[in-house]
């Protein structure tokens, strides 16, 4: 029997089919500019001590792939949450200090008070989607993506802020631009081509949902960016109990919660830990536990992921889960993506 699938195209279901527009508006917009390529001669020559990388939500797990290339390129990066920055953290608000903030509203409760905290000046590059925002208007470099307004659940402000903070990235690391632009471009066709097929995902992972009440999402290094933002979208979307953690963190602990009733989802990742995310789903199986291996590959199943270059499988790696959030949605009869408590921007700390 046919499956009735038209409960999941609302706005939300638009908004995820929209993310290679995106994708490709954003790119178009990005440019270099005097103002940060002075800042990274800066940091190049000593002047910064430190980058400090801060969002929150998506906008904070989005960071995590800067902060690994900023961190092998030899930089002091820190991530932390705006909210902790500004209350716990104050003293990295210091002239000696890049702060690199993530904020799609530019309006949020924390990115109000970072803006108020910031009284020593340190310089801040904005990643924003709103252009009259105060953040994009006080920040003293801004690199504006090209989303457009959404709905609700971040998808594509969330990709497109992955693609500016590559970006960002290869402009401290002192990548040419034409290469950098030749690297992004490349996931425009594999997206295209993977959220096309977003029927047969939905479908193939239903009988995979039968019997789960929790969902964990594990990886390493670069998804757990996917980790946190996937867990958070689950659960703004569909309100179902999910959880992002390292794939380490998860031996140390929940582990022991596998049954038949919990699914793992564990991200394959770049070569340098893949082979211990497959020893993870190896011993999970071992235990007839329930998981599943986000991996690239020719298959066809919403888990496999077309071979991209590591600069954006970060991008590719959210889309297994927000097919999950539409699956989800399906099994609980409910709009994904339609708040019943939440709001968009978030102006109350």
């Amino acid at each position: 029997m046919p499956v009735d699938l038209s409960i999941v195209q609302g706005d939300y279901f638009r908004d995820l089919l929209s993310q290679p527009k995106a994708l490709q508006d954003t790119l178009g917009k990005l440019k270099e500019s005097v103002e940060l390529r002075t800042l990274a001669t800066s940091l190049h020559r000593g002047r910064f001590k430190s980058i400090v990388l801060t969002g929150m939500g998506s906008s904070f797990y989005a960071l995590n792939p800067l902060l690994l290339q900023l961190t092998n390129a030899g930089f002091q990066a820190i991530l932390v949450e705006t909210s902790e920055l500004i209350h716990h953290r104050p003293r990295l608000l210091d002239p000696k200090s890049v702060i690199v903030a993530v904020s799609q509203s530019g309006r949020s409760a924390e990115t109000a008070r970072l803006l108020e905290a910031n009284r020593r000046h340190a310089p801040v590059i904005a990643v924003t989607n709103t252009a009259d925002s105060p953040l994009a208007r006080r920040a003293d470099v801004v690199l504006l993506t090209s989303a457009g307004e959404e709905f609700s659940v971040s998808c594509k402000t969330y990709v497109s802020a992955l693609l500016a903070l590559s970006f960002l990235g290869d402009q401290f690391c002192r990548v040419p631009f034409g290469r950098t632009r030749r690297e992004l471009r490349a996931v425009l066709r594999p997206a295209t081509h993977y959220l096309a097929r977003w029927k047969d995902h939905v479908e193939g992972l239903l009988p995979i949902l039968n019997g789960v009440r929790q969902l964990f999402l594990v990886g390493r290094g670069p998804s757990l960016a996917a980790v946190g933002t996937g867990a958070l979208i689950l659960k703004e979307s569909t309100q179902f109990p999910a959880e992002g953690l390292s794939s380490a963190a998860f031996r140390h602990g929940p582990f022991e919660m596998l049954g038949r009733e919990t699914f793992v989802l564990i991200f394959a990742g770049d070569a340098r830990t893949r082979e211990l995310n497959k020893r993870l789903l190896k011993d999970i199986q071992t235990r007839e536990g329930r998981a599943g291996l986000i991996a690239q590959g020719s298959g066809e199943s919403a888990w496999c992921l077309p071979k991209v270059r590591p600069s954006i499988l970060p991008i590719m790696e959210i889309f297994p889960v927000q097919m999950l959030t539409l699956a989800l949605a399906v099994t609980r009869g409910l709009q994904p993506g339609k708040f019943r408590l939440a709001t968009k921007i978030t102006t109350t700390e």
